[in-house]
């Protein structure tokens, strides 16, 4: 990478193309870090940036930008990569490969380098180390969502996780009631837990029920809120078990599931050691709860 890179030099702000932003989601708790930090210090990191033409082509540095234009700086401090766009692009995505991009960012991107590129599924998977159909999935991810709901998630104010495994299903059932439900819950920021627990109702409902989802999401809510609680006053010690036992049992199928859908598909081995140890760790658990309830049901004979 040092070979590729020329040493950091100054540019205007208004010399940057930002053609790639949007493959990124923001989140306010970074950006007020970022914020904070180049406040107090300045810019410590220089952006990096490819040419095309005149023109300077952000690849990564995309909060830096932004809180510099906040802070009403005119010029930014870059480092030139000398390599051809989408080489770039590649690269620091590799670079950053660690970091928890969510399987929408990911299709976000991979649907770039085959729009704008022209890379087929295969060379995408060859590059990333992974299968033609840990590609296509991804793409087909931000096939299914809504152009209206993905800009929600670049924006934050839905989460990238959460929509993918709440709202895709939804749009895929049914595209404009997952548009309609998107935009009225978008302005409250919910938490994944609570994207989840709107969908399901959603889902469940009447056309009532569904109007007053899009209507009034935070009375949903909190009416599921009171609901809980007032179950959870009446219900025995037995029944709450029974009900953890029941949500072991259907988290180790969903579990089950993502194994037979390829959630090891071009995994390294550092990943699957992890899962293997993760997996010892859970089997030790389950058997350890056997053990208990066995001798529990025992005694109480």
């Amino acid at each position: 990478m040092l070979e590729s890179a020329a040493p950091p030099m100054e540019l205007e702000l208004g010399q940057l193309d930002l053609r790639y932003e949007s493959l990124r989601t923001r989140s306010a708790l970074r950006e007020r870090r970022v914020l904070a930090s180049i406040a107090h210090v300045g810019q410590q990191m220089p952006i990096i940036v490819v040419r095309d033409g005149d023109a300077h082509v952000v690849v990564d540095g995309y909060k830096r930008v932004r809180t510099l234009r906040r802070l009403r700086h005119d010029t930014v401090r870059a480092t030139a990569w000398e390599l051809s766009e989408a080489e770039a692009l590649l690269l620091e995505r590799r670079l950053r490969a660690g970091e928890s991009d969510s399987a929408i960012e990911q299709g976000w991107f991979l649907r770039e380098m085959t729009e704008r590129f022209g890379l087929s599924r295969d060379e995408l998977a060859r590059r990333f180390d992974r299968t033609a159909s840990w590609v296509s999935r991804r793409l087909a991810l931000v096939m299914a969502l809504p152009a209206s709901v993905q800009s929600h998630v670049r924006s934050g104010a839905i989460g990238a996780h959460a929509a993918m495994k709440y709202l895709v299903p939804l749009a895929r059932a049914n595209e404009g009631d997952c548009e309609r439900l998107a935009e009225a819950i978008a302005p409250s920021r919910p938490s994944s837990r609570q994207l989840g627990e709107l969908c399901a109702t959603y889902a469940a409902g009447n056309v009532e029920t569904r109007q007053l989802c899009v209507r009034d999401p935070a009375l949903v809510l909190r009416a599921r809120q009171e609901r809980a609680r007032e179950g959870s006053a009446e219900r025995t010690a037995v029944e709450h078990l029974v009900d953890d036992l029941g949500i072991v049992g259907a988290v180790a199928r969903r579990a089950c599931g993502r194994l037979a859908r390829g959630a090891l598909d071009g995994a390294t081995e550092a990943e699957r050691a992890h899962v293997g140890r993760a997996s010892a760790e859970v089997a030790a658990c389950a058997q350890d709860l056997k053990r208990q309830c066995d001798r529990e049901l025992g005694d109480a004979r």
